[in-house]
């Protein structure tokens, strides 16, 4: 057991603390009073002295007063192994040795590399509390030995004169000369998502917030549910290869129209919505059968070429006229070439989507198996455009994997300019990544799901106000970050991969 306690990290984790100012919207959580990093044993020899519970300044052990009797130990209070090297450690101070702390199993076995335990910890704790962790601390970055997690950001230290009100997030969504000016107050909107794959009060839950931060949430192939009609000024609405719930009166309420041409996750595969999930609501949305399986084709058949792409564009420009053009593609080996293209047939945003993002409907066989890395392909894309003399023109969107503030900021500094997410929005909400996105009811948390009863787990508002303390903390990151690079506005960030050191080697730089 001292082995295996001595394996645990002994870094300790962020803990929620009360909220002092009313900048921030402290929100009840159903998952971190029930999800601790350890657990702590108490064995059979424990003979009830309460030496523990007058040692520990945090409160995990208690007993009753006038009985021989020890409660369960507050175990989300115990900061673990780290404790140990304290003079007033339980296990090092228990008489009869009967305390142990072991790692919670139940923790460890949520998430995967990409999305750690720690992680998914951490962003819940955002989202409680709207208050950001250090750019440096653990949880910034994964497991999985690469991407993002290897490229690093060496921060310079803190200067004084920090006034975070003076630092700008906003960047620009349309850079033509002609169409709508479109500015987001973050770099950062929400994924395709559709009913269907997730449910109307997600969908909800996410263009409420995207209200609030003056940003947008996109409806996924899925077709426009009319409880979005409220937000409409900042919900996209997509069209891909099935065309499942395109219509003309959702197209024209849009103010960005978004073509799926392909996901980085599964890219010439399509998508995917199996029977279970196809419920009569969805189907009638979709103008399908119910409870059969819905499979978008790969590619759009009308569109082989540029001309095509453009003709393409041309329509939806014919049919609402003011709205912005997004066109979502994988990231292949010439990405950059379909990037020029999408630029001559006038889209004004060009959306690069990796592989390491999706959700548990992806196919094993294509995640990560197919698209480029998307930390390969923006650099590549962004200087293409920028030698082509076009990239000021053109909005260079990413998306695919960006899990964290710092991983937005990396994709920034590789040449992006802003950052769709998707996997990171559901985690906040409660998601746990245990990949039954697309099975039987799909998510057991009422996230990712159609069915009536699980849906109710969730209420919009408490999911509304979980997100954005999400993006409030990130963005209070952001901020300290340009300050500490010494700039004030994040656009300025785009492109710098001067600033960035490939696993932390000095000298080595993302170029």
């Amino acid at each position: 057991m001292d082995e295996v306690i001595n394996n645990i990290k002994n870094e300790p984790f962020p803990q929620l603390t009360s909220i002092e100012s009313d900048e921030f919207v402290q929100v009840p959580s159903r998952l971190l009073q029930r999800m601790n990093r350890y657990t702590v044993i108490r064995s059979e020899s424990c003979i009830a002295c309460g030496l523990c519970a007058a040692l520990c300044p945090s409160g995990v052990h208690k007993r009753i007063e006038g009985h021989v009797k020890m409660l369960l130990p507050a175990e989300a209070r115990c900061s673990g192994p780290g404790c140990t090297a304290n003079e007033y450690c339980c296990v090092r101070n228990c008489p009869t040795q009967a305390l142990t702390i072991a790692p919670n199993p139940i923790f460890t076995s949520m998430g995967d590399p990409r999305w750690t335990p720690d992680m998914i910890l951490a962003t819940w704790q955002q989202a409680e509390t709207g208050r950001p962790i250090s750019l440096d601390h653990f949880t910034q970055t994964g497991n999985c030995g690469g991407g993002f997690d290897r490229i690093k950001f060496p921060l310079p230290p803190m200067r004084g004169n920090y006034h975070p009100e003076e630092i700008s997030t906003a960047i620009d969504l349309n850079h033509r000369k002609k169409g709508a000016r479109i500015k987001i107050d973050i770099p950062v909107y929400g994924g395709g998502m559709s009913f269907g794959s997730i449910s109307k009060r997600t969908m909800t839950a996410r263009a409420m917030t995207a209200t609030e931060w003056n940003t947008f949430t996109c409806t996924g192939e899925g077709g426009y549910p009319d409880i979005l009609i409220p937000y409409k000024d900042h919900v996209i609405t997509q069209i891909a290869t099935g065309l499942f719930g395109v219509r003309e009166e959702t197209i024209q309420r849009a103010r960005i129209v978004e073509f799926k041409y392909a996901q980085g996750a599964k890219p010439g595969l399509g998508g995917h919505l199996l029977y279970e999930k196809n419920t009569p609501e969805v189907a009638k949305m979709r103008e399908a059968v119910p409870y059969t399986s819905l499979f978008s084709p790969f590619p759009f058949h009308s569109v082989y070429s540029v001309e095509d792409h453009q003709k393409h564009l041309d329509w939806i420009h014919s049919v609402n006229p003011r709205a912005l053009l997004s066109v979502k593609v994988s990231t292949p080996n010439d990405v950059e070439m379909v990037a020029v293209g999408s630029y001559y047939a006038g889209a004004n945003i060009i959306h690069l989507d990796g592989g390491y993002g999706g959700t548990g409907a992806a196919p094993e066989i294509a995640k990560k198996n197919i698209a480029q890395p998307i930390e390969y392909a923006i650099p590549k894309v962004h200087r293409f455009l920028e030698n082509e003399g076009i990239r000021d023109e053109v909005t260079l969107i990413a998306s695919g994997g960006m899990r964290t503030a710092m991983d937005i900021a990396k994709a920034i500094a590789l040449g992006a300019d802003g950052v769709v997410i998707g996997t990171a929005e559901m985690v906040a909400m409660g998601c746990v990544r245990c990949g039954n996105c697309e099975s039987g009811r799909g998510c057991p948390r009422g996230i990712a799901t159609t069915d009536k009863e699980l849906e109710l787990l969730n209420e919009i508002p408490t999911q509304a106000r979980r997100l954005s303390n999400l993006y409030r903390s990130w963005q209070a990151q952001w901020k300290e970050l340009l300050h500490r690079l010494e700039m004030t506005d994040i656009r300025e960030l785009r492109g710098r991969t001067d600033l960035l050191r490939y696993d932390g080697i000095p000298g080595r730089l993302m170029t």
